[in-house]
């Protein structure tokens, strides 16, 4: 076979790989426009879901305030429902390298992702209401009327709600690059000073300027990456006894 000859054939490989990974994207996108659509049509009972047990009063400042309100719920509903989409575009693509077992197991990633995203949001919204907003409703007892914008406590929940959202994922991701070869738990031990440091800083930023507060964000961060680390070490622990069993050719 001639240098020429398997040069094109590679043009070709990568022409397929392009077309294909451009054939998942768009239709992620195309969930994720429904499920935006989905969104924008229900604003009104999710806005209502959302500040019904509220002590305070919203308020809109402008006509564009009202829309800017839609764009963030119904995008927050897009993310959410094009997640487990994604996960498995990504995992067609994926499968064809993979072994008939390593299919089974990495398709099961994908409903527990999800789920963890769910459980992070409830998780941020939880410790938004109960904690922080009334650490600073507190703080104006007495002394002013508590009525806020609509857009700034949206945009002061979903501050909250979306990275532990994200940070919820951490355990399966761990899991997940540990099964594939990428990371070991070993590694995750030995950078756990410089995680637990960007961690902290996450926390302050996320949260008020009072400690025990802080506290509230932050040991929640540490506790999910020491879970990842445990999480890594059962993957890895299944993957060496995977390759211990192989047939020896």
């Amino acid at each position: 076979m001639s240098d020429e000859h398997q040069i094109n054939e590679r043009e070709m490989a990568v022409t397929e790989h392009i077309g294909e990974l451009r054939k998942r994207l768009i239709w992620t996108v195309f969930f994720f426009v429904v499920f935006f659509i989905l969104g924008f049509v229900y604003v009104e009972e999710i806005y209502h879901f959302f500040t019904s047990d509220l002590q305070f009063e919203l308020v809109a400042l402008g006509p564009g305030e009202i829309f800017w309100i839609y764009i963030m719920i119904a995008s927050v509903i897009a993310i959410t429902g094009t997640i487990p989409i994604f996960c498995l575009q990504a995992w067609g693509f994926v499968r064809p390298g993979l072994t008939p077992r390593e299919r089974k197991v990495t398709l099961a990633y994908i409903p527990a992702l999800f789920l963890l995203f769910i459980l992070g949001l409830l998780f941020g919204y939880y410790i938004v209401n109960e904690f922080i907003l009334s650490f600073l409703l507190n703080l104006s007892e007495g002394m002013l009327v508590n009525m806020f914008s609509a857009d700034k406590y949206f945009r002061f929940l979903l501050s909250f709600t979306l990275p532990f959202a994200f940070f919820f994922e951490v355990p399966l991701i761990a899991m997940f690059l540990t099964s594939l070869g990428i990371i070991t738990p070993t590694r995750l031990k030995k950078i756990r000073k410089y995680a637990y440091l960007v961690l902290v800083i996450l926390g302050t930023m996320l949260s008020p300027p009072d400690f025990l507060l802080q506290l509230f964000v932050i040991v929640p961060l540490i506790v999910l990456y020491e879970i990842g680390i445990i999480t890594s070490g059962i993957a890895y622990r299944k993957r060496e006894d995977t390759q211990e069993n192989l047939p020896v050719e």
